[in-house]
């Protein structure tokens, strides 16, 4: 234990106490040893059916219980970790429109009070005949939703595991649809997925407009009397997301386009005057569907999934959150080491090759402004690629390009049609493909094309964005506004998933994780990068700060441009790298200090012998520890260039139980008595401790599972430290 005294290294000769407060456990129900985030515990899925009327889905953390007659319906949803029931009505199962007639999904009527739910009231509730009846159930495991392949570094250490129950419907007017509503229960997490298939065995197509894959009658947290729904606060522990989000804001709640939270009329007990406090959430597709399902199709609707909270601590819930993409995401932990290379002929492609080789890189991603073509098919534009993609991988280096699709227009006949003008124009970003026109199938088709005869590696996606809907009636893929949505996201989707099924990394700019993809921006705005350096190292680090509370390290990338990017003078690059070796490095630790992959964007990756020293012993450095820089991240203090910041990794079942990254903006070396938070780590009583690889040291913790050290910051610099 060090005690404060003065130090040559602090500016005035003070040194500054550093006292960091945390939550360990969730609101009065987790302890140390009993706490899913951190003990390691195997909490198993089990579905266990009770004299064939009720079937109970149970983990531990979660609960969720059905009533089979005399219809299925959820009577019980439990947060297990607090003993919170969080629902209060029992509603529809799910709902559905079909041939432009409405249907609900199971479900009972007849509950008088709507404020809270007691099981009793069961027996006196009633199914009607006019919705989708339950027939029968099948229990399986959890099996993964497309085919996924490996062949980049990755931190994923086990594939997720689990429960599935589905639920057979039938209804009088569709004697030939078989319709299931499939439920997954994963262990050792609170989470639950949903979602909605249909068969057409008969011998007519069904028009699908709409289907609503998840209704639940949620117990309110807002005790508003007067309010708009809108602007009332939603229930914390129940953090729901789906496969269906879209807006290019690179965040999941932001980009979630099928989410809704709304008032119950029927609930006539709330204290809201205007009942419009939001207590229900359906999940759906706010344009429809609007396809045909045509006789042997078969429809899968979005994915729902549920993570429930047991704390209104942000960074706890945002390891819960991190916790969910390893499991439904695996392929999000593959992190490629690459370079972003700005080329203008196959010579400059052989050379970063080699660079890559030389200093440890993995990958090789030819940028925008490169002068790569991948729409190209013609056998001299293959050939050409397939030899620079040989050249590459007889080095060990994986190879990819960049594609642009939005904001580009192609012609009247293949743009989106805009339904307000039926004139192209009005996207997302002016104007776009369709990617239901011939030119958008076409693309398609060229693509995969391109990868399955170059034999790259990585898919750099700029667009779609599904959001642009189209009006055309002409196009051969959709067949007008009302399935232009839909189609064109499957399309996307379908992409995405081939790719991934033969090892190929995908970065794209939305949030299409859950269907394939790898990676998105950590925090981006072009201009931000022809900023002066100085400046970029700060508010980097802020982006790597906000943009990792809810995504994992390998989820995001960051920015560094070496030669000029969207202007900036001399101050803002790195060219020549040799006459900027210090801020070329802070920005490289950074970045693999984070986990975080940047794009290194420009020519080369190193001039001089002691450049390529310094690529080197950075790269060296990262794969020594990238387990736990892999890990998640625990914030310490937000960067704001007036005194230190930081933040650390943790991984309770790793080797390294945490590794710390703290920074010092100032002119001035620092010298701090820190309090560092290992509750995370799992770490009790001691640690072990090396700062900068200078041998390890024991240290004891208290209560709080905290440890108290004295650490130096060089000016304008950094330091790192291993915990184990």
């Amino acid at each position: 234990m060090h005690t404060s005294t003065p130090s040559p290294f602090s500016p005035f000769g003070i040194v500054f106490t550093i006292v960091i407060f945390w939550v360990c456990g969730s609101v009065g129900a987790q302890t140390h040893n009993a706490d899913w985030l951190v003990d390691g515990k195997s909490r198993r899925a089990e579905i266990t059916v009770l004299e064939a009327k009720e079937i109970h889905l149970d983990n531990g953390l979660i609960r969720r219980s059905f009533v089979l007659t005399p219809n299925l319906a959820c009577f019980d949803f439990t947060n297990l970790m607090t003993g919170e029931q969080m629902l209060r009505a029992v509603m529809p199962e799910a709902r559905i429109i079909l041939n432009w007639k409405t249907y609900r999904i199971g479900g009972l009527s007849g509950q008088e009070e709507r404020g809270y739910f007691r099981k009793e009231w069961l027996d006196n509730m009633k199914s009607s005949p006019e919705d989708f009846q339950y027939q029968s159930y099948e229990i399986g495991e959890i099996i993964p939703h497309f085919p996924t392949k490996t062949v980049f570094w990755t931190g994923h250490k086990k594939d997720a595991t689990g429960k599935k129950v589905s639920f057979s419907y039938t209804h009088p007017d569709f004697e030939d649809l078989l319709l299931k509503v499939h439920y997954e229960l994963f262990d050792d997490i609170p989470l639950m997925g949903k979602y909605l298939t249909l068969e057409n065995t008969g011998n007519e197509s069904i028009r699908i407009n709409q289907v609503v894959n998840e209704i639940l009658g949620i117990v309110e947290e807002e005790s508003a009397v007067v309010g708009s729904t809108e602007k009332m606060k939603k229930p914390h522990q129940l953090y729901i997301e789906n496969n269906f989000a879209f807006n290019n804001a690179m965040h999941a709640e932001l980009s979630s386009q099928a989410t809704h939270w709304k008032p119950d009329s029927s609930y006539t007990s709330q204290v809201n005057y205007e009942l419009r406090t939001p207590s229900i959430l359906e999940v759906y597709p706010e344009r429809g569907i609007g396809i045909d399902l045509k006789p042997g199709q078969n429809f899968q609707s979005i994915r729902t999934y549920e993570l429930v909270l047991d704390s209104y601590d942000r960074e706890r819930n945002g390891l819960a959150r991190r916790k969910m993409y390893r499991a439904l995401a695996p392929w999000t932990l593959q992190n490629p080491i690459f370079m972003h290379l700005v080329s203008k002929n196959d010579a400059e492609v052989r050379t970063a090759i080699d660079q890559c080789v030389a200093t440890g890189y993995e990958a090789l991603i030819l940028s925008f402004g490169s002068h790569i073509n991948m729409e190209d098919i013609s056998p001299e534009n293959i050939a050409r690629w397939k030899g620079l993609a040989d050249y590459a991988h007889q080095k060990g280096i994986k190879i990819g390009g960049y594609s642009l699709f939005s904001s580009r227009k192609i012609s009247d006949e293949h743009d989106v049609i805009s339904p307000l003008t039926l004139r192209p124009g009005g996207a997302f970003f002016g104007n776009a493909p369709c990617m239901a026109s011939q030119w958008g199938l076409e693309y398609l088709g060229k693509l995969k094309f391109f990868f399955e005869n170059t034999g790259f590696d990585i898919f750099e996606n700029d667009g779609p964005y599904p959001g642009d809907v189209c009006a055309s009636t002409s196009h051969p893929g959709h067949k007008g506004l009302h399935d232009s949505q839909w189609v064109q996201i499957n399309l996307q989707k379908g992409l995405y998933q081939w790719m991934n099924a033969r090892g190929i990394y995908i970065n794209a700019p939305d949030w299409y994780f859950l269907d394939g993809t790898h990676k998105i921006a950590l925090g981006y705005r072009e201009v931000n990068f022809s900023l002066p350096r100085e400046r970029q190292k700060i508010l980097n680090r802020q982006n790597i700060h906000d943009g990792t509370w809810e995504k994992t390290p390998s989820m995001g990338w960051g920015f560094v441009p070496l030669t000029a990017y969207h202007g900036g003078g001399p101050e803002a690059v790195l060219e020549p790298l040799s006459e900027h070796l210090d801020d070329y490095k802070q920005l490289m630790m950074q970045y693999y200090g984070a986990g975080v992959q940047a794009c290194y964007r420009g020519p080369r990756l190193y001039d001089t012998e002691e450049t390529k020293a310094m690529v080197i012993s950075v790269i060296d450095w990262y794969k020594k520890y990238r387990d736990i820089l892999n890990a998640d991240i625990i914030r310490l203090r937000r960067a704001d260039g007036r005194d230190w910041d930081g933040w650390m990794h943790v991984d309770p079942q790793g080797r390294e139980k945490a590794l710390v990254m703290l920074f010092n903006p100032t002119k001035e070396p620092m010298s701090k008595d820190m309090v560092i938070p290992l509750y995370y780590s799992g770490l009790k009583n001691q640690a072990e401790v090396s700062i900068e690889d200078k041998g390890f040291q024991g240290f004891p913790l208290n209560e709080r599972q905290e440890l108290r050290l004295r650490i130096e910051i060089p000016a304008d610099g950094y330091t790192w430290i291993v915990i184990k």
